[in-house]
């Protein structure tokens, strides 16, 4: 047994600011004191524990939105995390900027795949040897090619996003950083599970990848799983969660004997709050307080928003709300624009905020009932019920009935009446969603420009927010089906 090293890995993905614990069953649940209070407990109780960041730390809070995610990484400094992974949203204050961050950070970052296309230079470490207990662990950083979706103006900026390409780079890091001394390989990644399998698939076993550790889809497992022989792992999202993965390593032969997975809950049962992380966190939350703690409105009831890939009453909501008095027939808002699953009934600008944290200027475009058919076909998609592409909440007005089984539109309608080829609609996208129309809705962008050229017409989705939520009292929404999808 003395060739037999144990080892523990600790795992997060997608925190997105979820920084303070909630009250569920009457105890305290997540937030980064208890989180933190799990994390030292391992590492003060047993031998060879490392942690892991699986990307998008940043989004999601007024903490971290007000001091544009520096005050996360100071966070997350004091969560002492052996190495992170980047996420697509920590470009989302800019990439100059994610590099000042990263220069405030106090652990290290890994990304293979960034590089500036005119020399192929990397922008970011690819990978970090940890060595722990005898044995040295090489960690791969992989990321989702949807950052290129936030950074389309930095044309010098580039990234592998294809399965292949990400697979041969994969290979390129093991043949050239792997050493004969290395005795594990982990992909911590940000590609999302579906992703995630394909990527397993296409890696050459020679590599030597042990184990593939993600984020991104946000997908909560009971276990692993595998592909051509390498375990999957992703904790769900935000901080009420932390996976554990326990090993056993033959160092003699080079191999690992015994590895269990499971997801722990982080509550006052399973962890203690680091006193040190609460300080820090009333110190940032004191001075947000002060600023974005009153109330806005106060709604009918709670509002959900439990799935990004179905019509909800948040959805609606949002989605009624810009098209109010609007200059535009349709609002195509981003589900993933709103990050709360519930919300309500009394809302404070702090809420407000948090809930559509992404507070980009609205653009309307023109579209014949042809083109709004082919956009629609192409928004049901099988992608669209995997989290591995946007899915849009629509204005009232709408209805779509799709069936999943045979791909086909079985109904399409605006106002009560069918949607015909020669109809022309109005229709309105968040600037996120303009800057990358191809690929989120099928059609090409300079295809609709011949029908009206496409202009601004909202500045601040949050100015139009709040002002409907402060000249309605009383709000209530409902699911009503406007997108029906059959199977």
């Amino acid at each position: 047994m003395d060739d037999i090293t144990k080892l523990t890995i600790l795992h997060s993905n997608d925190m997105h600011g979820d920084f303070l614990p909630k009250e569920k069953d009457g105890k305290k649940t997540g937030g980064l004191a208890l989180l933190s209070g799990y994390v030292s407990e391992q590492r003060a109780s047993r031998d060879n524990v490392l942690y892991m960041i699986a990307g998008d730390m940043f989004r999601g809070s007024i903490i971290d939105s007000e001091y544009h995610g520096l005050s996360t990484i100071d966070l997350i400094n004091n969560l002492r995390p052996d190495v992170v992974s980047l996420g697509n949203h920590e470009v989302d204050y800019g990439l100059a900027h994610l590099l000042f961050l990263e220069k405030c950070a106090r652990f290290p970052i890994v990304n293979a795949d960034l590089f500036v296309t005119m020399n192929n230079a990397r922008l970011f470490t690819p990978y970090i040897n940890l060595e722990l207990g005898g044995m040295r662990i090489l960690v791969i950083g992989i990321l989702t090619g949807e950052v290129l979706s936030s950074t389309r103006s930095e044309s010098i900026i580039g990234s592998y996003i294809d399965i292949k390409e990400a697979a041969r780079e994969i290979g390129i890091i093991c043949d050239n950083y792997r050493t004969v001394n290395t005795d594990m390989t982990v992909l911590l990644t940000h590609v999302g599970f579906e992703v995630d399998k394909q990527l397993a698939a296409a890696l050459d076993p020679d590599y030597g990848v042990n184990v593939i550790i993600g984020g991104h889809s946000h997908t909560f497992i009971d276990e692993p799983a595998v592909v051509n022989g390498i375990p999957i792992v992703q904790a769900g999202t935000g901080t009420s969660i932390i996976g554990r993965i326990d090993l056993q390593y033959d160092r003699a032969n080079k191999k690992i004997v015994d590895f269990k997975w499971k997801a722990v809950p982080i509550d006052e049962t399973t962890s203690k709050e680091d006193p040190v992380m609460q300080e820090l966190l009333d110190s940032y939350r004191t001075e947000t307080d002060r600023k974005y703690k009153r109330v806005v409105t106060r709604w009918a009831r709670k509002l959900t928003h439990p799935s990004r890939e179905q019509e909800t009453e948040m959805g609606n909501l949002y989605a009624d709300a810009m098209a109010w008095e609007a200059s535009y027939d349709i609002m195509l808002f981003g589900s993933g624009s709103i990050r709360k699953k519930e919300l309500g009934p009394i809302i404070e600008y702090q809420d407000m905020l948090e809930n559509t944290p992404f507070d980009d200027c609205v653009w309307m475009l023109e579209v014949t009932g042809a083109q709004w058919r082919r956009i629609v076909q192409h928004l049901m998609r099988d992608d669209a019920w995997i989290g591995e592409t946007e899915f849009y909440q629509v204005s009232e007005g709408v209805r779509i009935k799709y069936n999943r089984t045979t791909k086909q539109i079985e109904e399409l309608k605006f106002r009560g009446e069918d949607v015909t080829d020669d109809m022309r609609l109005k229709i309105a996208v968040q600037n996120y969603h303009y800057k990358n129309f191809d690929e989120f809705f099928g059609v090409p962008l300079e295809e609709l420009k011949a029908n009206m050229r496409p202009r601004v017409v909202v500045t601040s989705v949050n100015n139009i927010v709040e002002e409907f939520f402060a000249t309605h009292d009383g709000l209530d929404a409902h699911v009503e089906g406007r997108i029906e999808v059959v199977d």
